[in-house]
């Protein structure tokens, strides 16, 4: 079992920065690690994964370049970087533990999941 609990979301404006904090607990660090996030009346969609090392990261096409995915595994840590945000950022976001060692953007890969952490970007 892996506990998974998310941190730094808020309210901002439009442009602003925010960085999102995943820590990890129980059994050991997933090799791959993920970002998803879920707004309002929409399916929870990928938005950035990475591999143990970091040398391997995907992200949704509408982050790449303002989104950045790290990760920290002395701290058993993940965060996620967001610059300019814009308002259809808006969303609940989830980090997630992978089973696989794929770095994909396929939700059925990951099999725990934090209790989400609120992202809301004004205009």
């Amino acid at each position: 079992q892996v506990q998974l609990v998310e941190s730094g979301g808020g309210l901002v404006q439009a442009g602003d920065s925010l960085r999102l904090s995943c820590a990890a607990s129980g059994r050991t660090f997933s090799y791959v690690m993920g970002w998803f996030r879920q707004a309002p009346g929409k399916d929870r969609e990928f938005v950035a994964g990475i591999n143990w090392t970091g040398g391997t990261t995907y992200y949704a096409d509408s982050v790449k370049g303002r989104f950045t995915i790290s990760r920290d595994n002395a701290r058993n840590a993940v965060y996620l970087q967001m610059n300019s945000l814009k308002p259809e950022d808006t969303a609940v976001y989830y980090c997630a533990s992978s089973s696989t060692t794929l770095v994909r953007p396929r939700t059925n890969d990951y099999r725990y999941w934090g209790q989400g952490t609120q992202v809301t970007v004004s205009s």
